[in-house]
């Protein structure tokens, strides 16, 4: 290079800083500082939160371009926070219900978030085990996504926050009782909101929760007001196959935890759930505190699966049946096209539901994936919307009018 060559470059670079190599351990920071991110509720991608090993993963994310992507979180840890996600983050208010029947009282809890105008009510039912706030995360994504909407996720009898006084010596579990259960939640709901009439219903139930919302879907006894349901992640085949091995898995889950955070830990760790998000704000209400109790059995498990076990044929039996002949729009939501038996094989070649697979996805759906879950289930609701129907005038109107028919 010539001297009037190195003059020039040398004019042209010398404005320019020269950046330093970055330590190993600042690299590190701050990896873990954007891991971080994705476990805030408000940056959480479902979709990638699942796991890494998902085809989900492979996506790209792409920034909007008020974010700034490699801003320092303000006040964020530089780890992995499993830190409980309280309820008022996705809800308006908690209800809690009051109902006499059998000699005793039974104090129905539920969480609302109430419809805009004439926007529809998702009513969610849980499965077995759980509590409303497992809907919680999917919930706000519907919001998102229909704002109108209204939700009412409620905690069956012997889970959530739900309570019978006196407590009864044998907890009825069978699915009439549980679909009772549901409609009265609704009818109550509808009475303490002082709401005019009931707002359109679509049903949304996981697991045993399907077979809850499928049963009062096939009763007719919410009437005209139920424009669909949808059923998450259970079959009546698979669903009485999978009995079979229910103590094993029973035997392999932890007796108690040392701590709220231990718990949401090993049900991200087994994969039960997927996404960290919705893991620390459902997994809080499946465990109780025994302040006597230290270590391990500080946290227990609020309902004991393994007495329910004389209710769980009854759950899925006619399941297939009746939610292929149940009035209203019908949605099947599955982790996997494994789980078809061969009646709902049938139906779904004859065009009687939607069906949507999630292979990503665990048992789990609405959770690892809430917000997939929520574009598909307002995408139902709106198919089956019957206040955007443009019907043809009545003859009789038109006669009345003066027009030639």
């Amino acid at each position: 290079m010539s001297d009037l060559q190195k003059a020039f470059a040398k004019s042209k670079l010398g404005g320019y800083p020269v950046n330093p190599p970055v330590p190993f351990n600042e690299v590190e920071e701050e990896e873990e500082e954007i891991e971080a991110l994705g476990d805030l509720p408000v940056d959480d991608d479902s979709s990638s939160a699942s796991s890494a090993s998902s085809a989900s993963s492979t996506g790209t994310i792409i920034p909007s371009s008020n974010h700034n992507l490699f801003a320092r979180p303000q006040g964020s840890p530089n780890r992995r926070t499993l830190d409980q996600i309280p309820w008022t983050t996705y809800f308006e208010r908690e209800l809690f219900l009051k109902s006499t029947k059998d000699a005793g009282t039974i104090t129905y809890h539920a969480y609302l978030t109430s419809p805009v105008g004439t926007g529809p009510l998702f009513v969610t039912h849980h499965g077995a085990g759980s509590s409303g706030l497992s809907f919680a995360v999917v919930a706000s994504e519907i919001r998102k996504k229909l704002p109108s909407a209204g939700i009412l996720s409620l905690d069956a009898r012997g889970h959530g926050s739900t309570k019978i006084t006196p407590v009864p010596e044998k907890l009825d579990l069978s699915l009439e009782r549980l679909s009772e259960d549901l409609v009265s939640v609704i009818d109550n709901t509808k009475t303490q909101m002082d709401w005019k009439e009931m707002p359109p219903l679509v049903l949304i139930g996981h697991s045993l929760g399907g077979a809850v919302v499928t049963d009062v879907a096939k009763s007719g006894r919410l009437g005209n007001a139920v424009l669909g349901y949808a059923v998450l992640d259970v079959v009546e085949g698979s669903a009485i196959d999978a009995l079979q091995s229910m103590h094993t898995y029973l035997s392999t889950r932890p007796p108690g935890f040392t701590s709220l955070q231990s718990g949401i830990e090993w049900h991200v760790r087994s994969r039960t759930i997927r996404n960290s998000v919705s893991a620390r704000t459902s997994v809080p209400s499946l465990l109780t505190h025994n302040a006597e109790s230290k270590g391990s059995g500080a946290w227990t498990w609020r309902t004991n699966l393994a007495a329910t076990q004389p209710f769980w044929e009854g759950w899925f039996v006619g399941l297939s049946n009746k939610f292929l002949s149940a009035r209203g729009g019908k949605l099947l939501l599955l982790a996997g096209t494994d789980r078809l038996d061969k009646e709902l094989t049938i139906g779904q070649m004859q065009g009687k539901y939607a069906l949507q697979v999630f292979p990503e996805a665990g048992h789990f759906i609405h959770e690892d994936l809430p917000e997939k879950t929520a574009m598909v289930i307002v995408d139902f609701y709106r198919r089956n919307d019957r206040s955007t129907l443009v019907l043809p005038p009545k003859v009789s109107d038109l006669l009345r009018a003066g027009k030639k028919v």
